[in-house]
């Protein structure tokens, strides 16, 4: 006997766009299903304010095709088909990228005086869209997310076969990059200063203060405070702070910690960070970030305070941290949760009763991501640079948190100021690239009166084995050879020595050039992996002839 076939359930409640095909082999949605009987869309609960998006007004309006098809296709996102799309992202497809598109649309149906069907949204349509984005009251960097909440439902309905998709060549139906350099015009947020970050503090231990009262009240504003305060130490985005579940404190190997454990929506995986005690002066040396014990009592307090209220939260607010009871208006009594929204008001509130104000006496701007980058370069200036620490803290790859969390200190805008000093002297004496003299490990600025040069008249340091160490000193790519050349020369000293004299006077420099010389170029981009490997196999087999070991029996006349 065969085995059964199974035949697969269908779900009818998942939206389907009902259509047929005409002769040419276009979609033609089937007139009787337009417009459906319900056109608003429900959201549901989100992290924004909207619940709802009405499709009435793109009726009778010249394109029901295509506004029927949207509408659609935004149920089946919200009915988790296609692809895995929070309800936020999909507010965010009907408030800033379709509005905008249909808008655009009905104007291309008036113009060309008819119906547009399915089949027009095609290359011409979207280079008519984009051209009207440049004409709305918004910058580039608007357009770019406008058109970036557009695509997805488009590009959902032609992978569907609804609307004729070209993936590639000059007609595909969508360009390749419509912004160019656009990344270059955003202007991402700053972090605070040392005298903003001390005012920005001040401001918060004396608004938290109540919470700690037997009779605290529980106000959105007292919330917030509290949630600004986990940010600034914590580091953490605003939608994970926001739905901070009550199992967020978790056990830590380590007496006195706790991990702090929130959900990161977009990346479908939580992040930690350790909170526990130590001294001000204690240095971070862990590959997450450590606040003090106050933070994690901080956390536990707002819990106690708000753990009566989670028996009356609705269904999908049961089990957060941030809760409190409606004191006024339509919803008076009901329990409800900390939003966005509401963040950003008590925000300002604080702002505005501590007169905190920025370097030009203007209002302090104060949000989740400038607090976040304000927590970045605190975590980097504490390690002393290391990078893969910070990075590592911010649950971010190296690269992005080089780029994007770590602003240059005052000591690197000096430098580079001094820098740009000297090129202007240099071309206006026309001596550019007279500074750095040509050296057997690279380039030095002051061969005579350097940090470890002799310092007097006529002479020339010679001091080699300090050059990794000295302010003066500089490699390009094309020193890269004599830089390994002294490098194995180095390591063959610890067969000619004492072990723990090589420990003690030549270990350090392998470990500098390894390190910081080459580590550090390769990050910046200004050696490339193929050239240092290259330099560092030629130096092993062939040596610069400087440093061979025929030439210089001991480096001790260089010490």
């Amino acid at each position: 006997m065969g085995k059964r076939k199974v035949f697969a359930k269908t779900d009818l409640s998942v939206p389907q766009i009902e259509h047929s095909h005409d002769t040419a082999g276009n979609v033609v949605i089937l007139p009787e299903t337009i417009p459906p009987a319900k056109t608003t869309v429900e959201f549901g609960r989100n992290t924004t304010n909207l619940r709802k998006f009405d499709f009435t007004r793109w009726y009778d309006a010249g394109i029901d095709p295509i506004t029927y098809a949207c509408q659609r296709q935004i149920e089946r996102f919200l009915a988790n088909q296609d692809n895995a799309i929070t309800s936020t992202t999909v507010t965010g497809y009907c408030t800033s990228g379709l509005r905008h598109f249909l808008d655009c649309c009905v104007l291309r149906a008036t113009a060309l005086g008819r119906e547009l069907a399915l089949a027009d949204v095609n290359r011409d349509l979207i280079d008519g869209y984009l051209n009207h984005l440049t004409r709305l009251d918004v910058a580039t960097c608007g357009q770019r997310a406008i058109y970036t909440h557009t695509k997805p439902v488009l590009l959902a309905l032609g992978q569907r076969g609804l609307i004729p998709l070209v993936t590639s060549g000059d007609a595909a139906t969508f360009p390749t990059n419509p912004f160019p350099n656009s990344n270059r015009k955003a202007k991402g947020e700053t972090a605070l200063s040392k005298r903003e970050r001390q005012a920005f503090t001040v401001a918060l231990r004396q608004a938290i203060k109540p919470i700690w009262a037997d009779d605290a009240p529980l106000t959105p504003d007292l919330l917030a405070c509290a949630l600004l305060v986990v940010a600034l130490h914590t580091g953490r985005n605003t939608t994970p702070l926001l739905e901070m579940g009550r199992n967020c404190l978790r056990p830590h190997p380590k007496d006195n910690t706790m991990f702090l454990v929130l959900w990161k929506r977009r990346g479908y995986t939580s992040s930690k960070v350790a909170l526990r005690a130590e001294p001000d002066t204690e240095r971070i040396l862990e590959s997450t970030p450590t606040v003090r014990t106050n933070v994690e009592r901080l956390i536990r307090r707002v819990m106690s305070l708000t753990e009566p209220l989670d028996t009356e939260a609705p269904d999908d607010l049961r089990g957060r941290v941030w809760l409190y009871r409606i004191r006024g208006g339509p919803g008076v009594g009901r329990v409800t949760v900390l939003s966005a929204a509401m963040l950003v008001q008590a925000t300002s509130r604080l702002v505005a009763e501590h007169g905190l104000t920025d370097s030009d006496g203007q209002p302090l701007r104060i949000n989740v991501s400038r607090l976040r980058k304000t927590f970045a370069n605190r975590i980097f200036e504490l390690t002393d640079g290391d990078l893969a620490t910070t990075a590592a803290a911010l649950g971010n790859s190296q690269q992005v948190a080089d780029q994007h969390y770590l602003a240059p200190s005052e000591a690197v805008r000096r430098n580079w100021r001094f820098m740009g000093e000297i090129l202007v002297q240099e071309l206006l004496t026309r001596t550019i690239g007279a500074t750095y003299k040509d050296t057997p490990l690279g380039h030095c600025a002051d061969s005579a009166y350097g940090q470890y040069a002799p310092k007097f008249e006529g002479a020339t340091c010679m001091n080699f084995m300090n050059c990794v160490r000295c302010k003066h000193y500089a490699v390009t790519a094309e020193d890269l050879y004599k830089l390994f050349s002294f490098y194995f020369r180095v390591l063959a000293e610890r067969s000619r020595m004492d072990k723990r004299r090589w420990a003690r006077e030549y270990a350090h420099i392998p470990r500098l050039i390894d390190h910081y010389i080459v580590a550090e170029g390769l990050r910046r981009g200004t050696f490339k992996t193929a050239a240092v490997e290259a330099a560092r196999e030629r130096a092993r087999t062939q040596p610069h002839p400087f440093w061979s070991v025929d030439l210089i029996d001991s480096l001790e006349v260089f010490a």
